[in-house]
């Protein structure tokens, strides 16, 4: 039986949308409304690995649990390992979720689904994908798809093939959206941070390639929708209208 440890890396410092974490929505910052998913999924323990010490003191000050790590690590990844080390020293939790502290719309119960394909044994990292839904979301370069294949309509999980920002695959038939959320095998974890970028990572900017460029096996389970991000000041309007309605 698994055992998962949720946690979430935020830092201040995006390119896009300087401060993202602690981005008003609702009333609230947006790292607290995925906190607050998060905790309601019901996954496991749930911890934010935060760059800096504000980001600490307000989820604390909410009653959530976050840990300090270094603002200069280089990916999501390496925070969340960081963060798993401080947390988690004696390896009570052999999954670790690692969800994007900017995804304030996403489903509590789209969390869980993430670890169906960790079913299979042989599966190191479980992730989530979605129905693409029109020519706007397939184009956008902010829009990470994925090449995976389901039989059937009964079928709830795929091996993924490869990622891109461009439309993949070619020809008629489903695309997928990719959501930001990973049930990594701690092995894997460890194992994938220890890597060097590879080069289909920094060619694409998708770090979950040097996975697959490493032999790693990541399953996809489908869910209907995927959440909204928010990646620019447009991304945060369209969520503080979303999540305004819902208050």
């Amino acid at each position: 039986m698994i055992s998962p440890l949720v946690i979430i890396p935020a830092r201040m410092a995006s390119s896009r949308l300087p401060g993202k974490p602690m981005a008003e929505i609702a009333g609230r910052p947006m790292i607290l409304h995925v906190l607050e998913r998060a905790q309601a999924a019901s996954a496991g323990r749930v911890v934010v690995a935060a760059a800096e010490q504000e980001i600490v003191d307000i989820v604390r000050r909410a009653g959530g649990e976050a840990v300090l790590t270094e603002p200069d690590l280089a990916s999501g990844s390496d925070r969340v390992h960081a963060a798993m080390l401080q947390v988690d020293p004696t390896a009570k939790h052999d999954v670790i979720i690692n969800l994007q502290g900017d995804l304030p719309g996403l489903d509590p119960s789209t969390l869980q689904a993430a670890l169906l394909p960790l079913s299979d044994a042989a599966t190191d990292i479980g992730t989530l994908v979605a129905p693409i839904r029109d020519d706007r979301e397939a184009s956008a370069e902010s829009v990470v798809k994925v090449a995976c294949a389901f039989p059937s309509e009964a079928t709830q999980i795929a091996r993924a093939l490869y990622f891109s920002r461009a439309c993949i695959p070619w020809g008629e038939g489903p695309l997928w959206h990719h959501i930001g959320v990973y049930a990594w095998r701690r092995t894997a974890l460890e194992r994938f941070v220890s890597l060097p970028a590879s080069p289909l990572e920094r060619r694409e900017r998708l770090e979950q390639l040097r996975a697959l460029e490493a032999g790693m096996i990541i399953g996809c389970a489908r869910v209907a929708e995927a959440p909204f991000g928010v990646d620019t000041p447009a991304d945060l309007e369209r969520a503080r209208r979303i999540l305004g309605k819902q208050s």
